[in-house]
């Protein structure tokens, strides 16, 4: 069951992408993560009283708290940049460099986890880390703003570095506890941190400016991040993170069906060998 979860929260994540990239047009990147991580909190809290989750609050320990709260500092600082990269770059090379924490996640799960890496999971990381270079090879572009701006780059890096810590931090954190009321820790740790940026940068007043179209479209990212998360979780509790992660990231499949169809973003023949690899590579991880 736990192969079913991460593919669901691979499916919900790639649509994530597009939505967010939908809500930020106009509104600030912090400004929008802040206000969607309301609507995932509800989301999560709401999924912890359905499940009847709530009562095994009481049996967590401190040191599955700190883990928690920890997964969600590296989340909350993950998404700020992540969305910073978003809305100053192309979804087809942030989101593939985002990814790429595959690579330092199953490193990670090796050093910490003790999951061990074959020769063939080894070879995996070798082609999803090739595809993914092929993924953001600089393409020529008449975008003067994109060729004097390249700060997203930065920022999706950072991204992917918070996004392993995610990881092993959250695998580490719901040992021993459901992965909803986990999952909810988490997400009120990552509301505060993102408000937090939001009053020191000042940008609150910029809240109440917010379009109604693009408020739309921030709140069904949060509806579709509550969900993956949901289900990202979930299958971390019952399978390895060396191979869930790999799983989730394939969301990169649906981001670019998506960005294409949305956005109008075409990956070129070199990427579109980029996105063959990486593939390629997760799917046969999940195999051996």
């Amino acid at each position: 069951m736990w192969i079913l979860y991460a593919v669901g929260s691979s499916f919900f994540a790639g649509i994530t992408a597009i939505l967010a990239k939908c809500g930020i047009q106009k509104t600030d990147s912090d400004v929008a993560t802040a206000v969607r991580t309301i609507v995932v909190l509800l989301f999560s809290w709401l999924m912890v009283f359905v499940t009847g989750t709530m009562s095994g609050i009481k049996d967590i320990s401190g040191m599955t708290l700190l883990f928690l709260v920890l997964s969600g500092l590296a989340t909350g600082a993950s998404w700020l940049c992540y969305f910073h990269a978003l809305q100053k770059g192309d979804i087809n090379k942030v989101v593939p460099i985002e990814k790429s924490s595959t690579i330092l996640t199953i490193l990670l799960a090796l050093i910490f986890l003790h999951e061990g890496l074959s020769w063939a999971k080894a070879g995996c990381v070798c082609l999803i880390g090739i595809g993914t270079m092929m993924m953001i090879t600089r393409k020529e572009t008449t975008d003067e703003t994109t060729a004097k701006d390249g700060s997203w780059l930065i920022y999706a890096v950072l991204s992917a570095v918070f996004a392993s810590l995610t990881a092993i931090l959250g695998k580490i954190g719901i040992s021993g506890i459901d992965s909803s009321l986990g999952t909810a820790i988490r997400t009120t740790v990552v509301l505060a941190m993102a408000w937090l940026m939001v009053f020191m940068k000042g940008k609150q007043h910029e809240v109440g400016k917010i379009e109604k179209k693009e408020l739309l479209f921030i709140g069904l990212s949060g509806i579709a991040t509550g969900a993956s998360w949901l289900c990202y979780y979930r299958a971390l509790q019952e399978g390895p993170a060396s191979v869930v992660v790999p799983i989730d990231k394939l969301s990169i499949l649906v981001t670019i069906a998506f960005s294409w169809i949305v956005f109008h973003e075409k990956l070129t023949q070199k990427a579109a060998v980029g996105v063959v690899l990486i593939t390629l590579g997760t799917v046969i991880m999940t195999m051996v």
